[in-house]
């Protein structure tokens, strides 16, 4: 067994276990912990798979901009899981049936025969992130402005809808903050001075 199969299963092992550990622990910022574990390890077997472009994306923007915005969600909403465990055993039964279906569907696919290329590919250049952009900017040019588009309208969309007045929130007038004047906001009172014969 060669060094890099011993990193492959040690990889594998630990995504697993962290996979396992995200589905069943109870707290959910230990789960979100769990994912940015998988992710990780996802990222470092896309990197032993010369897939450079794909693990670096992988951690750029799931652990560090995705899971952040997960991790900020969970804490601040202060989430009650109780409801959510308590119809866990009447579902199970068709949890399970779903996870049978797609164990025997992944055992079909690896068992399959081998695709047949009649024609040899041309060699891919040493460098996958260029050949990727290159591909990308070429023949996908238009699928990928496409998809920049549909991204920036989803932005604006969440930026409007946070931004809806509703009439539960408070809000600043900095016009009205700017044009308040001293007689506004301080009244000044007289109180005739306590002595020790009052006190």
């Amino acid at each position: 067994m060669t060094f890099e199969q011993i990193i492959f299963y040690l990889f594998s092992a630990v995504l697993l276990a962290a996979a396992v550990g995200m589905v069943t622990v109870r707290s959910p910022v230990y789960a979100a912990l769990c994912l940015i574990l998988s992710f990780f390890t996802s990222a470092a077997l896309w990197l032993l798979l010369e897939a450079e472009f794909l693990g670096l994306v992988l951690v750029l923007v799931y652990v560090g901009a995705v899971m952040v915005l997960f991790l900020f969600v969970i804490m601040m909403l202060d989430l009650n899981t109780d409801p959510l465990k308590e119809g866990l055993v009447k579902h199970a039964p068709v949890g399970f049936g779903v996870a049978l279906v797609i164990a025997v569907e992944m055992i079909m696919v690896l068992q399959s025969a081998p695709f047949q290329i009649a024609t040899p590919l041309n060699p891919a250049p040493a460098n996958n992130t260029e050949a990727l952009g290159a591909i990308l900017y070429t023949d996908y040019v238009y699928p990928f402005e496409i998809a920049a588009v549909i991204l920036v309208v989803a932005i604006i969309a969440a930026i409007t809808l946070t931004l809806r007045r509703r009439p539960d929130s408070r809000k600043q007038d900095i016009s009205q903050q700017v044009q308040v004047k001293r007689a506004d906001r301080v009244r000044l009172v007289k109180m005739k001075a306590e002595t020790k014969e009052q006190a």
